[in-house]
């Protein structure tokens, strides 16, 4: 017979360095592993830029019993106005089914009321009841974004078709894939493409060319992303590619080493934009060519992105660069609504 939960009072506060072992061994007893590293850097993340991260603590008289981590998405995939994201929960085992997770809940979304976000989103694989059932329950819909994914090993030796390459982001321009393009532009991209990593010194450039595409000027979140690259490389592979000295695209993706149900690191692709001026010439498969080989090397398995789904034009380049949509489910929730 199972030992009922009993209600002790719950304090809410925001999480601090004090309660990391703790988190680790919450995390630990929840998913039957160690994710210590990846804690501490979501940790570390938050100190700083406290601006972008929303992370609580419930504490009892016992001590910690709970956490919840959040992210603020101030530009990745495209999205025109910010939004939290829902990375990790978790309760200590005697302390579940009390009510602490629903405190917590409503402890971010009060921060994000206060922080003028209006939508809280996250994801799940489909196969996750007990997880997707408490989404259900705090009022969380699916939402219209496609998660597709691709496995890493070996393609970054396989040929990926390009079309054209918008970002994940969306783009104004109209683009016909039915137009056909010899085979020597692609062969020219390959031979003439030198992509590296990101540097400071790409900033402008990408910029530019990212406001060309979107028709906004996002420098604050490029600059944030790039600093992000630049200070934890081992977090971001960030990269650009450059044609006869001009920076002729670029591609930001991030080591996502374990929210709800992920059992080994995965990258996720936020920002791919191509100059429009040199599109349908390979770049694109150049930068994801790239991408998997660093992955690759980094023992990353898988990598994904989220795209909404009238973005026809992007959808179709990875698919055709071998993505497949994933089991995993996109989310989202008004912060203002009544659950």
């Amino acid at each position: 017979m199972s030992t009922p939960v009993v209600a002790t009072a719950v304090t809410i506060r925001k999480l601090a360095p004090a309660d990391f072992d703790a988190v680790v061994a919450i995390d630990a007893a929840t998913e039957g592993r160690t994710r210590r590293e990846y804690l501490e850097r979501r940790l570390a993340a938050a100190q700083r830029e406290p601006g972008l991260h929303a992370q609580f603590a419930a504490e009892d008289a016992s001590g910690l019993v709970g956490f919840m981590l959040g992210r603020v998405l101030a530009g990745e995939f495209g999205r025109d106005r910010r939004a939290l994201r829902l990375e990790i929960i978790g309760v200590r085992a005697d302390r579940r089914g009390s009510g602490v997770g629903r405190q917590l809940f409503d402890a971010m979304c009060d921060w994000a009321r206060r922080h003028d976000i209006a939508e809280v989103r996250t994801s799940a694989r489909w196969r996750q009841t007990a997880i997707l059932a408490w989404f259900d329950a705090l009022g969380f819909e699916i939402a219209s974004d496609l998660i597709v994914e691709c496995a890493v090993q070996g393609r970054n030796e396989e040929p990926v078709p390009e079309s054209d390459v918008a970002s994940p982001e969306g783009s104004a321009r109209e683009i016909d894939y039915g137009r056909g393009e010899a085979n020597d532009h692609e062969r020219l991209a390959r031979d003439r493409a030198d992509v590296r990593s990101m540097t400071s010194a790409d900033l402008d450039a990408i910029v530019l060319i990212d406001r060309d595409i979107t028709g906004r000027d996002r420098r604050a979140y490029i600059t944030s992303r790039l600093a992000e690259a630049m200070d934890h490389s081992s977090l971001r592979v960030s990269l650009v590619a450059r044609c006869d000295g001009t920076t002729v695209g670029y591609l930001m993706a991030r080591a996502d080493l374990g929210d709800f149900g992920r059992t080994a690191p995965v990258a996720v692709i936020d920002t791919l934009g191509i100059d429009p001026e040199y599109a349908r010439r390979g770049f694109g498969r150049a930068l994801l060519s790239q991408l998997f080989a660093n992955l690759d090397a980094l023992r990353v398995e898988r990598v994904e992105t989220i795209v909404p789904q009238m973005q026809l034009e992007l959808l179709g380049f990875l698919y055709d660069a071998g993505f497949v949509p994933a089991e995993r489910l996109s989310f989202v929730r008004p912060v203002g609504a009544a659950a």
